[in-house]
């Protein structure tokens, strides 16, 4: 059986760590390679980084940070922001990144899903999906959540997938940064209409929350931020206690 994944996200503008409640309201919360060093030895599974600002900005994610990262740690990371052509990818990979993270600039131009996938292979790209609920629905945003699409994500993540999507890394807007738990039963539905892993954000708050949505929201990994950053639950705790509840996950 497959191991579910913990993956602390940090969300990085101009070089350090920052969270915020539903995409704003940012705080400072640490250097982004200590942080991500301080994780990869307490137990985290894989690390994303995400340049949060270089869409919105207009800039490309910082390559020297990644090349930082890479020289620290140890374990799996992702990044994304400003990602927007091969090209970009490609100086990613270089700089020691093992996947990449496209959001904005997938819908901008989804062919760009199929041209990294086709290059470097399916496991190296995740779709990211930021969306939230108006009428009803689960509508995909761009630049950082500041701008509504036409997207319906079910619909977008079905065809990222055909496209050559390795993953799917699925933010609710509505619960992020929150702390009051996962939309479940959305992870639930997009899980039974899609065959590659899904990474579940938004929300974590606490043991339980990250338990369900690997459990009953059928997710494959849980991304948290709040809860790792402030020191709420430790990365060795959290394992522990989804290992007691009869879930598979990497022990260190």
């Amino acid at each position: 059986m497959v191991c579910k994944r913990i993956i602390p996200c940090l969300d990085v503008k101009d070089g350090r760590t920052v969270k915020g409640v539903n995409f704003v309201g940012l705080r400072d919360v640490g250097d982004a390679v200590e942080l991500g060093a301080r994780y990869a030895a307490e137990g985290a599974d894989e690390l994303v980084y995400l340049d949060i600002s270089a869409t919105r900005e207009g800039r490309n994610t910082f390559t020297s940070l990644v090349e930082q990262i890479s020289a620290r740690i140890d374990i799996p990371f992702t990044v994304g922001g400003g990602i927007a052509s091969l090209e970009d990818a490609a100086r990613l990979l270089e700089a020691g990144a093992d996947k990449i993270s496209i959001n904005s600039a997938a819908i901008r131009r989804p062919e760009l899903i199929d041209e990294i996938a086709g290059h470097f292979g399916n496991q190296f790209v995740v779709v990211a999906i930021d969306a939230r609920r108006i009428d009803g629905r689960w509508m995909a945003t761009t630049h950082g959540g500041t701008r509504p699409t036409d997207f319906e994500l079910f619909s977008w993540a079905r065809e990222a997938q055909e496209r050559g999507a390795g993953e799917i890394l699925f933010t609710s807007m509505d619960n992020d940064g929150t702390k009051a738990g996962y939309p479940c039963e959305t992870f639930r539905e997009l899980s039974s209409q899609l065959s590659i892993p899904i990474i579940a954000s938004g929300g974590a708050g606490s043991i339980e929350h990250i338990a369900q949505v690997l459990t009953e929201g059928c997710a494959d990994a849980a991304l948290a931020a709040s809860i790792f950053h402030y020191g709420e639950i430790s990365i060795k705790e959290l394992k522990q206690a989804l290992h007691d509840r009869g879930i598979n996950v990497r022990l260190i």
